[in-house]
């Protein structure tokens, strides 16, 4: 692998974490449309820009290989449900000033994913990986303790996307082509929806402003653009060193959360966050050492 390609790796990687990072603005800027309206508009016009980019980037289609395997369909009708409940949490989530609980949530997910391969798979974790497990257990019992209220918002986005992850790496299926088979899947579900609230006149789209139309077209490029960019940094750079990258975009949500949209950050709240940090310490030391030794080559 050349230089110059990893450098361009680097590129894509950072900027498809730092765009999904940054996404909660998006949705505060559309949070009068309610989070299903927005959810909808999202995966309805994921499916031609997701197109368009196959196009300009000469990628083929596979969708009669997809439709053709049953095993495969079956599982990218299970993916397409998890991306979806995890798209509507967030976005809920985001409109209704819940943006520390998604940093919550993503910082939690390569923790859950540690916990899906000893439950799915039967793996066996290190001490540090244990010890990792307990750390987050610890910052979720805090939250129960001392708020008295179970932090479903973290863990569902975790729970959601770390199955969602399981089982795309399960299936034959490059992301692009995923995307489009996933999105095409809840198409009928998500043109439906717009065409009822439309004809209820209970739609925010076409009733509001040009500037929310637009914006709620631009859902697609939302979506597809970042996936796109982390799919290209994943051929171009180790693994290891995307696992580092993903705590880029909850710590930029975390930074909005609390210094522009000045969600409160009590004491006892900060504590569950320090408890995943340290959990997540002790999850990067592994990767940390194996980008070290490459490095050394």
């Amino acid at each position: 692998m050349t230089s110059k390609t990893e450098t361009s790796g680097w590129l894509f990687g950072i900027g498809a974490f730092v765009w999904w990072g940054i996404a909660p603005v998006y949705f505060k800027v559309v949070d009068m449309v309610p989070a299903e309206e927005i959810l909808a508009h999202r995966i309805a016009w994921c499916v031609p820009v997701t197109l368009i980019l196959m196009w300009l980037l000469k990628k083929r289609t596979e969708i009669k290989r997809i439709i053709s395997d049953k095993k495969l369909l079956l599982g990218l009708t299970a993916s397409t449900a998890l991306i979806s409940c995890n798209w509507y949490i967030f976005t809920w989530a985001v409109t209704h000033d819940q943006i520390l609980a998604t940093s919550l949530g993503y910082f939690i997910n390569p923790i859950m994913s540690i916990l899906m391969g000893v439950i799915l798979l039967g793996e066996r974790l290190t001490r540090l990986q244990w010890g990792a497990v307990i750390a987050v257990t610890l910052g979720v019992a805090n939250q129960i303790v001392n708020y008295g209220e179970f932090p479903w918002i973290a863990l569902s986005l975790a729970t959601s996307f770390a199955l969602y992850g399981f089982i795309r790496k399960q299936l034959n299926v490059d992301s692009l082509n995923g995307l489009l088979v996933e999105t095409s899947i809840a198409l009928p579900v998500a043109t439906g929806y717009i065409v009822w609230t439309i004809y209820q006149q209970s739609s925010v789209f076409l009733n509001l402003s040009l500037s929310i139309d637009l914006l709620l077209l631009s859902g697609g490029i939302v979506t597809a653009v970042p996936l796109i960019w982390f799919a290209a940094a994943a051929k171009k750079i180790p693994l290891n060193s995307v696992g580092f990258l993903q705590f880029i975009a909850p710590s930029i949500t975390f930074i909005l959360a609390t210094q522009i949209y000045d969600e409160p950050l009590g004491s006892k709240q900060l504590m569950s966050f320090v408890f995943i940090w340290i959990g997540l310490g002790l999850y990067l030391v592994k990767p940390l050492r194996n980008v070290l030794k490459g490095s050394k080559r």
